[in-house]
């Protein structure tokens, strides 16, 4: 039995940009971090017992007996793509709700694909569980989603991230002292706006539009640079990230028809006039989990005003993805 705990990521800056169709012509950047809440999988040959030869567990339960009749295309193409020939018990359990845009599916194929190579007896890098997660999740799945997910799934930690035009990806560690770490993260809420959506189908309008938004994509990756400035130097009130946040939650409205709708403008709203500085929903849009920059000194303020909505306290996650169990259950002969 191999379990994997993988962790869901905040993205602050640059979303947008980690899309190939973006970064392929221009360069992107992102700046974000991965976060305590995880996603955990159980991954075991499964004896040849059953009638089915494989089992998966997640939201729903699937008994089959070919690869192909996989319903869950992150499990269907992943065991395709490493050519499992033997049976398999996968069960995840998950701290986040799926679609709601903290990157729980790249984090689900990032364990996934670590579980299986520990199956194997084989330690994944870091840079193969993001490399392997991209190629499944863009070219086999061929879901419209970004490169952002997958590298802070497999690394953890709080990042700038560079893609560049030649398709490399630079995970670049944003480092502080302790102390000034620790304020930042103590000024971040996040809440869940109580509603999931697909976010395949907003990003395809924000991909076609690429040309279109280009523009602001670019103003959007500007805004890493102007972020990281502001949290890695001393001199400057970190406050000014709230605002910046509120900037680029703008210029991201713009990206898509999809990203916002009335609740969401509300529940915006009152965050601000409670007192956050600024914010952003996370992932592609239409709903999921808000993030707000508040001072803790309004935070109890802006708590009430959003009582209507679950409040998720959390820390930032240093590990990645990582295997919490390994106990092989049996060897074939």
């Amino acid at each position: 039995m191999i379990i994997s705990r993988t962790p869901h990521r905040i993205s602050f800056f640059g979303g947008g940009t980690d899309y190939p169709s973006y970064y392929l012509n221009n360069g992107g950047k992102t700046l974000g971090v991965a976060i305590n809440k995880y996603s955990y999988l159980n991954v075991r040959k499964l004896p040849p017992f059953f009638k089915h030869k494989h089992r998966l567990v997640y939201s729903k339960q699937e008994n089959v007996s070919k690869l192909d009749e996989i319903e869950h295309p992150s499990v269907r193409e992943t065991l395709k793509y490493f050519d499992i020939k033997y049976g398999v018990s996968i069960h995840h359990d998950g701290d986040i709700p799926a679609r709601s845009g903290m990157g729980s599916s790249s984090a689900f194929t990032v364990g996934l694909i670590n579980s299986l190579n520990a199956l194997e007896g084989k330690l994944s890098s870091k840079k193969y569980l993001k490399d392997t997660a991209i190629h499944i999740e863009q070219n086999l799945i061929k879901e419209n989603v970004g490169s952002q997910d997958q590298s802070f799934a497999a690394y953890g930690g709080f990042n700038l991230i560079e893609f560049l035009q030649n398709g490399e990806i630079v995970v670049n560690p944003i480092i502080l002292n302790q102390d000034r770490l620790k304020s930042f993260e103590n000024n971040l809420m996040l809440f869940f706006s109580g509603f999931t959506r697909i976010a395949s189908s907003i990003a395809k309008e924000q991909i076609d539009n690429t040309k279109k938004n280009e523009d602001n994509l670019h103003k959007m990756k500007d805004l890493v640079d102007n972020a990281h400035n502001i949290l890695t130097d001393k001199r400057k009130n970190l406050n000014e990230f709230g605002e910046l946040l509120n900037y680029t939650w703008e210029l991201k409205k713009t990206l898509s028809s999809k990203v916002t709708n009335p609740n969401i403008d509300t529940m915006y709203k009152k965050a601000m006039d409670a007192g956050a500085l600024g914010g952003k929903l996370l992932g592609a849009g239409g709903g999921g989990f808000m993030l707000f920059y508040v001072e803790e000194k309004n935070q109890d303020r802006v708590k009430n005003s959003l009582n209507e909505y679950l409040h998720i306290p959390f820390n930032f996650d240093f590990d990645g993805s990582k295997i919490v169990i390994y106990e092989p259950n049996y060897q074939e002969k």
